[in-house]
């Protein structure tokens, strides 16, 4: 019998594909304040109990995925996520941190000196011409996206944590909503933050924004 079209319910909406954006711990001190990119730095003492801390907060999230830098302060971040849930984890060269070039291993004032820009638009000189012998945007965002795209398109309607830095969820953030990389600097991002963001079919939604478990919980 032939079905009349007012009797047929529209199909459900795809379920949104849900991206855990987490940053890594704090790192050792002689590398904070500076430009660390390349750098394969560890984590300090309190990088450590921030990450167990998190590790302890993802268990109440469903994680289908997780992707990660293989930088030294990622790996050591999600090492304790890994112990407690069992998952396995992809590891991709192309969630490094950006390459800092000149400015690599300079604190703000020193690029500021050194380079002749206030160091509050390192975001724009990163979107421009790139720091000097460094990448620009462009050959980030080069980097990036694909990496993102596939991500996204192996797990539809899934959720994945991805471990990385701040400069690499900026230029996600940027990618996913649209915006220019500069604008992203209206964004804190953490040690140990986590940014959620839900993928709907025609919109990208914040859903949590730079969380941090630890925070009252380490001194």
């Amino acid at each position: 019998m032939a079905v009349s079209p007012k009797s047929r319910r529209p199909s459900p909406p795809p379920a949104a594909t849900r991206l855990l954006l987490i940053r890594h711990g704090e790192v050792e001190s002689r590398y904070q304040g500076k430009f660390g990119g390349w750098i394969d730095m560890n984590l300090s003492p309190t990088g450590r109990r921030q990450a167990k801390i998190l590790a302890d907060y993802l268990l109440c999230k469903t994680i289908d995925a997780i992707y990660a830098s293989p930088m030294k302060r990622v790996q050591q971040t999600l090492a304790p996520t890994l112990k407690l849930n069992g998952h396995g984890q992809t590891i991709l060269e192309a969630l490094r941190e950006i390459n800092f070039g000149d400015w690599t291993g300079l604190g703000w004032q020193e690029v500021e000196e050194q380079f002749k820009f206030p160091s509050h638009e390192w975001l724009n000189q990163i979107q421009s011409s790139g720091a000097p012998n460094g990448e620009s945007g462009r050959v980030f965002r080069q980097r990036i996206e694909p990496c993102l795209r596939e991500i996204i398109a192996r797990h539809r309607g899934q959720n994945v944590a991805i471990f990385c830095h701040g400069g690499v969820i900026r230029m996600v953030l940027a990618i996913l909503l649209k915006l220019p990389l500069p604008k992203t600097n209206h964004f804190d991002i953490e040690y140990a933050g986590v940014t959620q963001v839900a993928l709907h079919l025609h919109l990208a939604e914040i859903e949590l924004l730079n969380f941090t478990p630890w925070r009252d919980l380490v001194g």
